[in-house]
């Protein structure tokens, strides 16, 4: 049996959890509101920085948020894709 080293830290009490907008939400949406804008109906989002999944994720969640069921985010060999069906 392998040990796993940890540490335990007594605290008081439980932080309060934060609410609202992630930082990096206004970013995000800037990707999306471009591709809408766009008339394009299938993009590759590049130069981000950021790994394709966690980009995905990203706009994924950003999507369900605001109801936009029109775009569709995917990732194909690492890199992250936008389509609508629009036409």
């Amino acid at each position: 049996m392998s040990d796993v080293h940890f540490t335990m830290t007594p605290v008081d009490e439980k932080p309060i959890r934060k609410r609202g907008r992630a930082k990096g939400s206004r970013k995000y949406a800037q990707i999306i509101d471009a591709f809408l804008e766009s008339e394009h109906r299938l993009v590759r989002v590049e130069d981000t920085g950021k790994e394709a999944n966690y980009l995905s994720v990203r706009l994924k969640r950003l999507c369900k948020e605001r109801s936009i069921d029109s775009v569709k985010v995917s990732v194909v060999n690492k890199e992250v894709y936008l389509e609508t069906d629009d036409e």
